[in-house]
C-alpha cells in the first residue's frame, strides 16, 4: 500500500501515515508560467494499492476547483501507471453542499463531482463529515466510507459536560438535527452524563437567513452548537444569539470543518462564543481567523482516517 499526500494536505497525510504505519511516497507538482500544472508519482505504482490524501478546501493560493482538478489528474496518472486501485482520502470534500435542486434547473453538483472521480478511475473515497451522508453515498457508484467528527469533538467537550449542571446540544437548522443527535450520543458516552437537544429553524435563500422558531430549553445550560461547516459564520452566530436570548449560561461551537471564508472573522469576532472547536481537516485553519485564536481550538482528525485504513486493510 502506498500513500501520497498532495499540496496543503501534506502535514495531515503524514500524521495519518504515522498512525497507520505507512510511509509517504514521493510525487512531483509543477506549476507552469501560464497557470497550468503537471503532477505525477515519482515511485512505481504498478500493481500497488494507492491512497491519495488531499484536502479540497480553498485557500489563498488555490480554489476548491484548482485542488479538485489536481487531485483528479493525479488519480488519472496513477491509474495510467498501472496502480491496482486508487482510493482518495478527503479530510474536506468540496462541492458537497449542493446535493439537490432547490430552484428550477439547479445543478446537482455532488453527483457531477462523483462522476468526475469515477471518470479518472477512482476506486473508492473516504471522506470526513460530508454535508449530507445519504447524498454522498448515492452520488458515488464506487465504495465510499464516511467518517464522523462527532467522537473527536465529543471527547473534547466531555469535561464541560461533566462539570455543567446541564448540557444542551443545539442544531442550528433542520439539516444539522441528525448530526446534533449523533454528537449528543457521543458526548453522553464520553462524559457519562445526560445531554439534551434543542433545535433552531433556519431558511437560506440567495444568502439571506430567515426563521426564528426555537425548540428546547437552554436556560442555565452550557450549550454546544453543532454543524458540519463554518464558512461565513452567520449560521453559528445566529444560533449563539438565540441561545443566549433564552438564558443559556455559555455557548460553544463544535464544527467539523473550519473553512472560515473571507469576512468570517468580522462576523464571529464580536460573538459571545466561549470557544469555537473545529478539526484540522482544513490545513491552515489557525491562520484564517487570527482574531479568533484565543477562542479557537483545533482537534486532530488523522486518527479516524488511520483507523479506517486499518479496517479497509
Amino acid at each position: 500500500m502506498m500513500l501520497f499526500c498532495l499540496g496543503a494536505a501534506r502535514d495531515f497525510g503524514e500524521r495519518v501515515a504515522r498512525l497507520a504505519g505507512l510511509g509517504v511516497a514521493p510525487h512531483e507538482e509543477r506549476t507552469f508560467e501560464d497557470g497550468e500544472f503537471k503532477i505525477r508519482p515519482l515511485a512505481s505504482v504498478r500493481g500497488e494499492r494507492v491512497l491519495v490524501c488531499a484536502s479540497l478546501c480553498p485557500d489563498a493560493r488555490e480554489s476548491a476547483a484548482d485542488k479538485l482538478l489536481r487531485l483528479l489528474v493525479f488519480v488519472g496518472a496513477v491509474k495510467d501507471a498501472g496502480a491496482a486501485s486508487v482510493q482518495c482520502l478527503l479530510p474536506y470534500l468540496a462541492f458537497a453542499r449542493k446535493d439537490r435542486r432547490t430552484k428550477p434547473q439547479d445543478p446537482i453538483t455532488t453527483r457531477y463531482v462523483a462522476e468526475m472521480f469515477e471518470a479518472v478511475g477512482t476506486d473508492g473515497v473516504v471522506a470526513l463529515e460530508v454535508h449530507n451522508v445519504a447524498a454522498f453515498e448515492n452520488a458515488f457508484r464506487r465504495p465510499t466510507v464516511h467518517l464522523e467528527a462527532a467522537p473527536l469533538l465529543a471527547r473534547h467537550f466531555a469535561g464541560l459536560a461533566k462539570s455543567s449542571a446541564r448540557t444542551v446540544v443545539l442544531a442550528p437548522d433542520a439539516g444539522a438535527v441528525k448530526r446534533a443527535r449523533a454528537f449528543a450520543k457521543a458526548l453522553e458516552a464520553s462524559s457519562g452524563r445526560a445531554v439534551e437537544l434543542a433545535f433552531l429553524e433556519k431558511s437560506r435563500s440567495e444568502g439571506l437567513l430567515s426563521g426564528d422558531r426555537f425548540a428546547g430549553d437552554v436556560a442555565g445550560a452550557a450549550v454546544i452548537v453543532v454543524d458540519d461547516l463554518v464558512s461565513s459564520g452567520s449560521t453559528l452566530v445566529r444560533a449563539c444569539e438565540a441561545a443566549l436570548e433564552r438564558g443559556a449560561a455559555e455557548v460553544h461551537a463544535a464544527v467539523a470543518h473550519g473553512s472560515f471564508s473571507p469576512g468570517a472573522e468580522e462576523v464571529l469576532g464580536p460573538s459571545a462564543f466561549a470557544s469555537i472547536v473545529v478539526t484540522d481537516s482544513v490545513p491552515d485553519v489557525g491562520e484564517r481567523c487570527q482574531g479568533l485564536k484565543s477562542r479557537l481550538v483545533v482537534v486532530g482528525a488523522a486518527e479516524v482516517f488511520a483507523e479506517a485504513l486499518q479496517a479497509l486493510n
